[in-house]
């Protein structure tokens, strides 16, 4: 059902202002009352698309998640080379944290929902899947003796930490990455995960 306002639909307007809400106060200063301001729907409109303040926060986080590991293995798998694909992950991180910085603010400051919680179910699911699809990607190379093999977590530590901090850093208002120093967190990561 569309709404006037932009031609949008109530579930659109919703999420959208939820991004917006969410990434400015966080998760747990955004009241109910101000999702629905920011969207501006009815609460009728609002309980006909979302259950809860939760349930937005499921439903985007999960969304967020999907866009996120979509372009993250689309760029990963146009690699061959251990190296490129090390460095160019980095790279793409630092890219869509800057093209997507609301999206970005919510995967890094906000704990993803438990199994049990909204959004959940979908975003184990889409690890699970993501995680197969780098897997795939990481064992010819570490077979190859090219990259350490280690377990998923300590991989993502190493990986993208340090560009993580970065983001963290850029978010704040402390400090703008260069070019420069992002090539250097693309080589920081190779030297962190390759083997020898």
């Amino acid at each position: 059902m569309r709404t006037g306002k932009n031609g949008r639909d109530g579930r659109s307007r919703i999420i959208e202002g939820a991004l917006r809400r969410f990434s400015q106060d966080g998760v747990s200063a955004t009241t109910l009352a101000s999702l629905r301001e920011e969207s501006g729907v009815s609460v009728g409109s609002f309980y006909h698309h979302f259950a809860s303040k939760e349930h937005v926060f499921g439903v985007l986080y999960a969304e967020t998640l999907q866009m996120y590991q979509d372009a993250f293995v689309a760029e990963l798998v146009r690699h061959e080379e251990a190296r490129g694909g090390i460095e160019a992950i980095v790279a793409l991180h630092m890219a869509w944290c800057g093209e997507h910085p609301e999206r970005a603010r919510l995967l890094i400051s906000e704990r993803p929902p438990r199994r049990e919680e909204p959004g959940g179910p979908e975003v184990s699911e889409a690890r699970r899947a993501f995680f197969r699809q780098v897997s795939d990607w990481w064992k010819p190379h570490m077979k190859a003796r090219l990259l350490q093999p280690v377990p998923a977590t300590m991989c993502y530590v190493l990986w993208l930490g340090p560009a993580q901090e970065m983001c963290r850093l850029w978010f704040a208002g402390a400090h703008q990455p260069t070019d420069e120093e992002i090539k250097g967190l693309c080589e920081a990561a190779w030297n962190s995960l390759r083997q020898g």
